[in-house]
């Protein structure tokens, strides 16, 4: 399953979560595919990820989550999206 993981860089940790990801590179751990992370110049940012376990999933965020509230939001493509869609009756 997919899953979108978005957060906002707080002024107050900002030089902390900035070593942090220039020491480490803030990727995923095994079991949690990174398809793409995108950061704003507003301080927000989010990833797509892939996965199947999501206690992966959750360490990744509890491991940022000192410095960065993080939200994480399972996500479907277009296609199943539309199929969903067109199997609801009205």
């Amino acid at each position: 399953m997919k899953f979108i993981v978005s957060w906002v860089l707080p002024q107050a940790t900002l030089n902390a979560a900035n070593e942090r990801f220039l020491k480490a590179g803030g990727l995923p751990p095994a079991g949690v595919k990174m398809i793409g992370r995108w950061h704003g110049m507003s301080g927000k940012g989010f990833a797509v990820v892939e996965t199947t376990d999501p206690k992966a999933l959750y360490a990744w965020c509890a491991e940022w989550s000192d410095l960065l509230p993080i939200e994480t939001t399972p996500c479907l493509e277009d296609a199943d999206a539309g199929a969903v869609i067109a199997a609801i009756k009205r």
